[in-house]
């Protein structure tokens, strides 16, 4: 990423706290199926509210980004609450995690392409992805603008293709538009045992 991108995203969490933002749906209506214990990473996690749940349940928890901002904020709030959250200012598209690394991986409101195998890899043998972001058909305009950023109807489980899906929700334009899970795609998908 850019520097000019990390002052972006300096700004936008200048003032936020973990507290202001809630976990990604994709985790929090699928706990359920976490491991009770393992090593986890918040993927591009801004101020972490997937890390502090993670936490929360007994993982051992990450979290990575590319704000300076954001992962001084994670750390405070993890000295202040003594959630073992560990935060990481790295920018994952150059650094992304080594493969075989962690259970399991959260991704909210980040889509980089070119960056998913490395996700996929990054999990060990019966790791999980929980992944959660937006999608071009929508029926609001929340999430970016910009269609690099956006997920094509039944991408997601496209890219993640070599993981067997678990759950997966992507509601489009189906029905009442106002009631849902709207604008987003989720998935849970599990790494086989014999990768």
């Amino acid at each position: 990423m850019s520097d000019d991108a990390s002052v972006l995203w300096d700004r936008r969490y200048q003032g936020v706290t973990p507290r202001d933002r809630r976990a990604a749906e994709v985790l929090v209506e699928n706990t359920h199926l976490l491991p009770h214990q393992g090593e986890a990473l918040d993927l591009a996690a801004g101020v972490a509210a997937n890390a502090f749940v993670l936490a929360r349940l007994g993982m051992a928890a990450e979290a990575w980004d590319q704000s300076a901002t954001a992962t001084q904020i994670v750390a405070a709030h993890a000295r202040e609450t003594g959630l073992g959250v560990v935060a990481r200012n790295r920018d994952v598209v150059a650094q992304p995690p080594a493969a075989r690394s962690f259970d399991v991986i959260v991704v909210s409101a980040f889509l980089n392409r070119d960056l998913c195998g490395a996700i996929a890899d990054a999990l060990r043998p019966g790791g999980l992805l929980f992944y959660q972001t937006y999608c071009q058909t929508r029926v609001t305009q929340s999430g970016p603008s910009n269609p690099d950023f956006l997920l094509a109807d039944g991408e997601l489980l496209q890219l993640f293709a070599g993981l067997a899906p678990v759950v997966y929700r992507e509601e489009q334009c189906l029905g009442d538009p106002f009631r849902g899970f709207r604008d987003r795609a989720m998935l849970v998908a599990r790494q086989p045992e014999s990768a």
